[in-house]
């Protein structure tokens, strides 16, 4: 018997990402990411972990950051409209709409009433403090 045709994915990767910037312009800005297009950096200090995450051409009130013991959701709505003004004729509208989220646990749960979010020039970092583990405590018997 021949053996099948395998192709590799290393062609299919490269064209993924080349083509849709090069070959084909979107209608309206950048293309929504993928999950995996939100990049994210963490770094631990002593008792806080930072998240430095890219979230480009998403407006500061379009990002919610929840967290659920060590696990922590980026999420990004997307909402691109054509203006209108009077007088005019619509021939075509089209609406850019999407969301985006992205999940990732860290090694220690986070203080959830610490926690602080900055978003500056298209990069959203976290500040999120350790949760506080209290060492064993001794039960009295009653």
């Amino acid at each position: 018997m021949a053996n099948p045709i395998v192709r590799s994915r290393l062609f299919d990767d490269f064209f993924n990402d080349f083509a849709p910037g090069f070959f084909v312009k979107p209608l309206h800005g950048d293309p929504l990411p993928t999950a995996a297009q939100i990049r994210i950096d963490v770094k631990e200090n002593n008792g806080t972990y930072t998240v430095e995450a890219e979230v480009p051409g998403v407006g500061k009130d379009d990002i919610h950051v929840s967290i659920d013991g060590s696990v922590v959701t980026v999420r990004a709505e997307i909402k691109q409209q054509d203006s209108q003004s009077s007088g005019e004729r619509v021939l075509r509208s089209e609406r850019y709409y999407g969301a985006v989220a992205r999940s990732f646990q860290l090694p220690q749960d986070i203080d959830q009433s610490a926690a602080k979010a900055r978003y500056d020039n298209g990069v959203l970092t976290l500040t999120l403090p350790k949760k506080q583990v209290s060492g064993s405590q001794r039960l009295t018997i009653e």
